[in-house]
């Protein structure tokens, strides 16, 4: 299926073969992306995670893992449809995929590649279809080794689609391997792709044979279907010694000079691979799915992995403080235990010596109070008795002439007044009673008595 394009950082690029693999490691810098380092290791040795593994890191530094695919594995067609929208373009290759496949549906693995074009003219896709059970072995070998491609892909249709030029002819990419070599195969009529295959050729001096009856197939089929193109110009892209040996029967196929090209080195290839904007993608939806979801779990599983860590490290830091606390407690305990004594026999001074206090300031108080009650009282009353109600109230009771009876009124004011260093003696003074003689007896004296509330600030 088709993978959206991705935004990254950084881009590891994963060439696997018979021998060993290669990793090119690219950071981007714009719209370009900077070889970071290049590094080989052998079949079956695990690449370093800080470089391949997917961490929290991901969610604003995004890494994109991708994968090569050898040629011989790949089936793959070219296919015109109607004018359509981009996202209605999968609905309409899956509806033609029986006709287009060599292999079953349910046990294939497919993905396109959308060539540029206008807005009105026909679509051309590149569809590749490849067996799902060798997706899968490949897929079970990257993840062996600690790699998860987000993108699995054929090196050698991303490079012909990088150097190949829309137009009239025949595009040839190939290169030289263990077991043959490969020719990628592209003709080109009426400025659009119209054929596409990927074949094997023995490693002979009669390779460029076989390889021009290969074409020659192809161009009586493109005559009969009508888009054969009127000029056969062939490119062949190819390194200088394989372009040698084929450069003599491509001419003979194309009755003129063939165009050579270099192909581009692995580095150039890989960061080909890179920034390419690629929509084709091998790696199916539900493998693609479970790393997310394995990505997803890593993250809960750290993430609760860092609060247990915090979790402990609180604890240990609470029980730590807790005995540094029960030390410190201990030694005020002690402290404590060797200056009770000392404290009691405090606190015993302490209370004898308010006690004493309050007993010097309840004789000052009742001598205030008997020297005011004695200087106010009038020359004609007298002074029965005096009554100290602990320091705070002051009861006088005495006589006074029957016909002298307002001289207690004056005696109160008086009272009222009185003052000791400035300051009120009294706060209230209250006449309780004045009761007169008997009846028949009015040559006794008149009993009266007064309540006096103690101005005290000690007592406040």
């Amino acid at each position: 299926m088709a993978a959206k394009t991705q935004r990254w950082t950084s881009c590891n690029v994963l060439a696997p073969t018979a021998d060993d693999r290669t990793l090119w490691s690219f950071s981007r810098k714009g719209d370009q992306a900077t070889l970071e380092s290049e590094k080989r290791f052998a079949v079956g040795a695990r690449l370093p995670a800080e470089q391949v593994a997917k961490t929290l890191r991901e969610t604003w530094q995004p890494r994109l893992n991708i994968a090569w695919l050898p040629a011989d594995k790949v089936f793959l067609r070219v296919v015109e449809l109607p004018p359509a929208e981009p996202a209605e373009v999968p609905a309409l290759i899956e509806f033609q995929l029986e006709r287009l496949s060599p292999l079953p549906a349910a046990q294939s693995v497919w993905t396109f590649e959308l060539l540029s074009g206008g807005p009105s003219e026909p679509i051309t896709a590149i569809v590749a279809i490849v067996d799902r059970e060798v997706v899968e072995a490949q897929l079970k070998d990257l993840e062996a080794v600690g790699y998860r491609p987000d993108r699995l892909e054929l090196p050698a249709l991303r490079e012909l689609l990088a150097v190949m030029k829309p137009g009239a002819g025949v595009y040839i990419l190939a290169s030289q391997e263990p077991a043959g070599i490969d020719c990628l195969v592209a003709w080109w009529g009426e400025g659009r792709l119209r054929h596409l295959s990927l074949g094997r050729f023995s490693n002979d001096s009669a390779a460029g044979d076989r390889l021009v009856d290969a074409l020659r197939r192809t161009a009586w089929a493109a005559e009969v279907e009508g888009w054969l193109p009127a000029s056969q110009g062939v490119t062949l892209i190819a390194e200088a010694s394989l372009a040698a040996r084929l450069e003599l029967a491509l001419k003979d196929f194309a009755g003129r000079s063939v165009t050579l090209r270099e192909r581009l080195s692995p580095p150039e290839l890989a960061s080909v691979t890179a920034t390419a904007r690629a929509q084709a993608n091998l790696v199916p939806p539900e493998v693609l799915a479970r790393y997310r979801q394995e990505f997803v779990d890593r993250l809960w599983m750290r993430a609760l992995g860092a609060v247990a860590l915090a979790y402990v490290l609180v604890v240990l830091g609470y029980l730590a403080a807790l005995n540094v606390l029960d030390y410190q407690k201990g030694r005020v305990d002690h402290e404590i235990a060797l200056n009770l004594a000392n404290y009691t026999k405090a606190q015993q001074l302490k209370a004898r010596l308010e006690i004493l206090q309050e007993q010097v300031n309840l004789k000052f108080a009742a001598l205030d109070c008997w020297q005011a009650a004695a200087e106010a009282l009038p020359e004609s009353m007298t002074l029965n008795s005096i009554i100290f109600q602990r320091g705070k109230k002051l009861g006088l009771i005495g006589s006074v002439p029957n016909d002298q009876q307002e001289k207690v009124t004056a005696y109160n004011a008086a009272l009222a007044k009185a003052e000791v260093n400035g300051r009120p003696l009294f706060t209230k003074v209250v006449t309780k009673s004045i009761q007169g003689p008997a009846a028949g007896r009015l040559d006794q004296p008149a009993s009266w008595s007064l309540e006096c509330e103690i101005n005290r600030r000690d007592l406040e």
